[in-house]
């Protein structure tokens, strides 16, 4: 695809290993780096240091960490199997311990990154390549992904990539008409916070010089620009955002209209992601793939500065009233912390100093981060998803990460 391989940047090393076949991102300089390492602070890397601890505390014997399995159902969470491993919180908690610089075989919790790894090599369909355990769906199979996607390029262990190619293809196959996916694999209608998760996953084993193919990134970006809201369409749905799912232009589908800071957050992770860094590039790839939306019905292109706003100004709709413990403000950090490094500046600073200080605030004093879809287990109450998110989150100065890598 044109727009990932027109910007050529140099081979990414992550803590000594050489990552081959570098997915191109904005090109960044050392300037910024030292700019984006100066926003951590001796308070941030306590609290990451106390997150890390917890959970390496938390891990079980069979490598995984326990959770709810279950789906979001509205604003809530559906509970189908209690206190099970969890393949997508799993690969969470491992990749926080990437992003401090451990490996396989070499860091501080290089023994928790191997038991991990097992966890989800053994959790993977050795036929279809889906990665799931106790009832797990597509969320957790990208997230597995992305872990595995990291591994490969740190260790380029051949049992490792021959996991990550059946998990690539497994993504792409579960890709549905509409370009997007769901919740399970070839649904007929997609979603932004589903798609994202893949596209991202996509990137990372791109990155390792994993076969992914181009029409099913073609497909993801396009899934995309028809959600963004380009004009404003009420007091709720401004432009700049991005909608959780698009009707076709022969449905009116109220229940499918709704935006959101997190829904924003993917769509511009999902565009950067693909490689689609501008404007121009957004106005190219709509003119190639004739996008009726755009070029028959002549409504405006989206735009990365209005995306940018949105996210900013929509900040505290996470972050204050009854969304501070809630899933949706470190699932929606996850994915507004990846677009706005990429992005850099001063709207980087901006939201990560709001961002560092809020998470620093918030920690329990056992190291975890509350949320309102971790579970009541044997050892009371227990937080490894918002806990490895928030870690990752703390961590991202330390650029070890390549997806949180410009």
């Amino acid at each position: 695809m044109k727009y990932i391989t027109r910007r050529l940047l140099p081979t990414i090393v992550l803590t000594g290993a050489a990552i081959a076949g570098a997915w191109p991102l904005l090109a960044t300089s050392e300037e910024a780096q030292v700019s984006s390492a100066s926003l951590a602070t001796p308070a941030s890397r306590r609290a990451t240091n106390k997150a890390l601890e917890w959970l390496d505390k938390h891990q079980r014997s069979d490598g995984a960490w326990h959770c709810d399995v279950g789906f979001k159902l509205n604003e809530s969470y559906h509970v189908e199997q209690r206190n099970e491993p969890h393949v997508g919180v799993s690969a969470l908690c491992g990749t926080a311990f990437l992003a401090s610089g451990s490996v396989p075989g070499r860091g501080k919790y290089a023994r928790n990154v191997e038991r991990v790894l097992e966890f989800i090599l053994d959790a993977q369909d050795p036929n279809s390549g889906f990665i799931s355990a106790n009832g797990t769906r597509m969320y957790s199979h990208a997230f597995a992904t992305l872990f595995l996607a990291e591994v490969f390029g740190m260790t380029r262990d051949e049992r490792v990539r021959r996991a990550l190619q059946r998990a690539v293809k497994f993504t792409h196959d579960a890709q549905n008409e509409q370009g997007g996916w769901r919740y399970v694999p070839n649904a007929v209608d997609s979603d932004m916070s589903i798609t994202v998760c893949q596209v991202v996953a996509l990137r990372a084993a791109k990155n390792k010089g994993i076969r992914v193919p181009k029409k099913s990134i073609d497909a993801a970006v396009e899934y995309v620009l028809r959600s963004a809201v380009t004009q404003d369409e009420s007091s709720q749905i401004v432009r700049g955002s991005f909608k959780y799912q698009y009707s076709s232009l022969n449905l009116a589908a109220a229940q499918h209209t709704r935006t959101s800071f997190a829904l924003t957050s993917a769509g511009l992770t999902t565009l950067y992601g693909a490689g689609i860094y501008t404007d121009d590039d957004i106005a190219r790839f709509v003119q190639e793939r004739r996008i009726r939306k755009y070029v028959e019905l002549g409504r405006p292109l989206p735009s990365f500065s209005a995306m940018r706003r949105y996210v900013l100004s929509h900040y505290d709709d996470v972050a204050t009233r009854d969304y501070r413990s809630h899933y949706f403000y470190f699932y929606g950090n996850y994915y507004a912390a990846q677009a706005m490094y990429i992005a850099g500046g001063s709207d980087w600073s901006r939201y990560f100093s709001r961002l560092r200080d809020d998470l620093i605030a918030r920690q329990l004093p056992d190291g975890s981060w509350r949320s309102n879809v971790e579970y009541e287990g044997e050892r009371g109450r227990e937080f490894p998803l918002s806990t490895a998110i928030g870690a990752m989150l703390l961590q991202i100065p330390n650029n070890y990460l390549p997806i949180f890598q410009r």
